[in-house]
């Protein structure tokens, strides 16, 4: 009888002692977390959003048994800004976070909060597979060596990534602190303002082409590509572009297989589809929107086989899911592949106005979907969110308090991403080449007081930008064609003033009443 109730107290006591949270995860029971980050994918790219003229069968199968969000929202209508909120939790201009060039340090400098950090912290392991784009290093790169600081350095276990976009040399992936397949004897050299070495640039021998570029995308060819930016050597570690799909998936069943005995976190971040666009050969002509079309049908697929893992190893019910996007959607973004002039009746922005680098909606409206199975309430909400937000709600879900240092514009949304709160926040600031603010379906947009870089000028985008604050309703504007501005100077001011307090003071700590 005593061993009977010492047994008791024990469980009891053990019990007691684990960790839970209020939606009954325990220590030992927590989910995996996978983020899966589309590139330059619009909120109408997908069937579950509305489109027709691509079928996205994986994706709309998450939507189905999950939660589609319709107001949901990248911090940034670009990719750099966008990603170092997420991962940190903190609105990119706190750090004058902006586009960067593929030999740019690294941006989240090692002693920052990240979102991977804290979840390391609480017991995951976790990895980065895809793109990268917030820079490597401290100053100059030597890529020839060990690369570092990165991903290892802010919270990641494992990395594999491409150091900036697809577009940018150099064409080669690094696997935690190297440039993953590297001969020794045949050194990389990168310089983004002069030319290295003998490689033939776009300019110079058009005709050894896949396709045309523009001049800032004519620099050396690599696969058949030219890129921005000049690079030679490290012929052994360049990428092929039809492959890069492919090989970010077997890197993913590595980790998950490596990890399934404890949770892990996974940034899943897709290169698809941002340009140049070049699809794996399953994929090429399989729609009638060229390659542009194509890249999202092969985005489809990395979901598909991300799933099909996820069953083989018995986890795809105990893994939340989160899927969505980086920015805007662009179709001439610097390459001859007619993703334009194949449109169609296609609206990649979803009857939004705007896209890529814009300040109106289309910039940071994402499609957003919300997947963890009998977690999630199934269907859609309209809630308001940031892609800041997930540090929070995801530190909240695995039973981290935050610290003061921590997440300063997230917002603890958990109810909302599990779709029992269908409001969401009260409002959000959206970053472009200006800054906006959105308030319910009040839509306001600051005016330009920087000038936007002169490449710009050559998006097909509405920017959004002005010298004057522009004022929309997006109840009854979706497109944003009415400025209200004049007729509603008195809302035009109290959005200024709330905009004023999120720019002076951090967000969770500062300006929500």
């Amino acid at each position: 009888m005593l061993i009977k109730r010492r047994k008791n107290y024990l469980f009891l006591l053990a019990a007691f002692f684990a960790f839970s949270c209020d939606d009954g995860v325990t220590q030992g029971d927590k989910p995996n977390i996978i983020i899966i980050y589309a590139d330059d994918l619009g909120y109408g790219d997908l069937s579950c959003y509305g489109a027709t003229s691509v079928q996205t069968f994986h994706i709309d199968k998450l939507a189905e048994n999950g939660l589609r969000l319709l107001d949901a929202h990248s911090t940034a209508s670009t990719c750099t800004p966008s990603r170092f909120s997420l991962l940190t939790g903190s609105y990119a201009f706190r750090n004058n976070a902006a586009i960067l060039p593929g030999d740019a340090p690294l941006l989240i400098r090692p002693n920052t909060p990240t979102l991977p950090r804290m979840l390391q912290r609480s017991g995951y392991r976790t990895a980065v597979i895809g793109k990268w784009h917030l820079g490597l290093g401290d100053g100059v790169l030597n890529w020839n060596e060990e690369i570092k600081p990165g991903p290892l350095e802010v919270g990641f276990d494992y990395s594999f990534i491409i150091p900036a976009t697809q577009d940018r040399v150099p064409t080669v992936f690094i696997e935690n602190h190297r440039v993953a397949n590297l001969d020794p004897s045949d050194s990389i050299e990168v310089n983004y303002v002069d030319k290295v070495g003998n490689w033939p640039t776009g300019l110079e021998r058009p005709d050894l082409l896949k396709f045309g570029a523009d001049t800032q995308h004519s620099n050396t060819i690599t696969d058949s590509i030219s890129r921005i930016g000049y690079m030679t050597g490290g012929e052994s570690a360049l990428w092929k572009d039809q492959e890069i799909a492919p090989t970010l998936i077997q890197k993913v069943n590595t980790f998950i297989t490596e990890s399934k005995s404890q949770p892990f976190f996974l940034f899943f971040s897709f290169t698809d589809i941002h340009v140049p666009r070049d699809p794996h050969k399953m994929f090429k002509g399989k729609t009638a929107m060229g390659p542009r079309g194509d890249a999202i049908l092969q985005m489809d697929w990395s979901v598909g086989e991300l799933m099909n893992i996820l069953k083989e190893h018995h986890l795809e019910k105990n893994t939340l899911i989160i899927f969505t996007s980086d920015n805007g959607p662009v179709t001439d973004d610097g390459y001859v592949d007619y993703a334009e002039e194949l449109l169609g009746e296609h609206d990649p922005s979803g009857g939004f106005k705007g896209g890529k680098y814009s300040a109106h909606e289309a910039g940071t409206h994402m499609p957003t979907i919300i997947y963890w199975y009998e977690k999630v309430q199934k269907g859609v909400s309209d809630a308001l969110i940031s892609q800041a937000d997930l540090y929070a709600s995801l530190a909240k879900l695995v039973g981290h308090p935050l610290q003061s240092n921590e997440a300063p514009d997230s917002y603890e949304m958990l109810d909302a991403l599990l779709g029992k709160d269908k409001k969401g926040r009260e409002d959000l600031l959206q970053e472009s080449f200006t800054i906006g603010l959105r308030e319910a379906n009040w839509k306001y947009i600051a005016a330009q007081t920087t000038e936007a870089p002169v490449w710009l000028k050559n998006k097909k985008v509405a920017t959004g930008l002005s010298k004057q604050p522009q004022l929309y309703n997006l109840e009854n504007d979706r497109e944003e064609e009415n400025d209200l501005s004049s007729q509603l100077p008195e809302k035009v001011r109290a959005m200024q003033e709330r905009l004023d307090k999120m720019l002076s003071s951090p967000t969770r700590k500062g300006y929500k009443d």
